[in-house]
């Protein structure tokens, strides 16, 4: 478990990359890390996505088939009557399966919600503590995290510009990063629709899920944009490994506040 400082104030920057003030960030990112409990709750995220899978009853047995018997020289598994197809047991072509995949199974694995707030927060945590997001690959320039830029990020329509400002705060070394590991999957997966394998860079949070700077992001490879009210472990530690390299808007920092109570859990 790692504890990150109480009392922390950021820089506050500006669409020139320029520091346009200073800013105290919530208690809620002096939260403890608790990676165990942010995998866990990613793990139960992930489950939940899950859809119950199992085959008909009556797959393989629409058939009147049954056994000839013995002393026939043929191997006793039921048969259709006039052909002599063996049918209805396993291992027979057209038969059944000998264990099939059932919608009995349980695939959710519950969470306390005490829980899931918990891990948010903890996630929140490791995102201002330079150590860990290193220990996860990120690149950057700087010492101090989370990066805190003014609203005006937000209004960006602009693919270009808001690459831009991402490298004016240091992080030009992560997106490169992420475009140049970009990767064809291994296995059957290329050939349903998930062939590429992107690794995730800068997450940015906004206090408008649907900002104009989302649309202007969603193409730039690893750059994740999320309103605060939906903000989620799968975006601050994909792969349940917290310590995403993040980026906060000042107004998001607010609703993440009123959204936490301002406080840990």
């Amino acid at each position: 478990m790692i504890f990150p400082s109480e009392e922390r104030v950021v820089p506050l920057y500006d669409l020139e990359g320029n520091k346009a003030g200073e800013l105290k960030l919530p208690s809620l990112f002096s939260t403890p890390v608790r990676k165990d409990l942010i995998r866990r709750v990613y793990i139960s995220s992930i489950t939940k996505r899950l859809q119950p899978k199992g085959r008909d009853p009556m797959a393989g047995r629409r058939t009147p088939a049954a056994s000839f018997g013995i002393n026939l020289g043929l191997a006793r598994v039921p048969r259709v009557g006039g052909s002599g197809e063996a049918a209805l047991a396993p291992n027979t072509v057209g038969g059944r399966l000998a264990f099939p995949p059932t919608p009995q199974k349980k695939l959710v694995e519950n969470v306390n919600r005490k829980e899931v707030r918990l891990a948010i927060l903890s996630a929140l945590g490791a995102t201002g503590v330079p150590q860990i997001v290193k220990a996860r690959g990120h690149r950057f320039s700087g010492e101090v995290l989370p990066l805190v830029i003014k609203e005006d990020f937000e209004k960006l329509s602009n693919t270009a510009e808001a690459v831009e400002v991402l490298g004016k705060l240091g992080l030009s070394d992560d997106l490169r990063r992420a475009k140049d590991g970009i990767k064809i999957r291994a296995g059957k997966g290329k050939m349903r629709g998930r062939r590429y394998l992107t690794p995730k860079s800068v997450l940015i949070v906004v206090s408008d899920p649907e900002a104009q700077v989302r649309k202007a992001l969603s193409n730039v490879p690893g750059v994740d944009v999320v309103g605060a009210e939906l903000l989620s472990v799968r975006h601050l530690a994909p792969g349940g490994q917290p310590g995403r390299l993040t980026v906060f808007t000042e107004s998001a920092l607010k609703k993440l506040e009123s959204r936490f109570g301002g406080g840990k859990a």
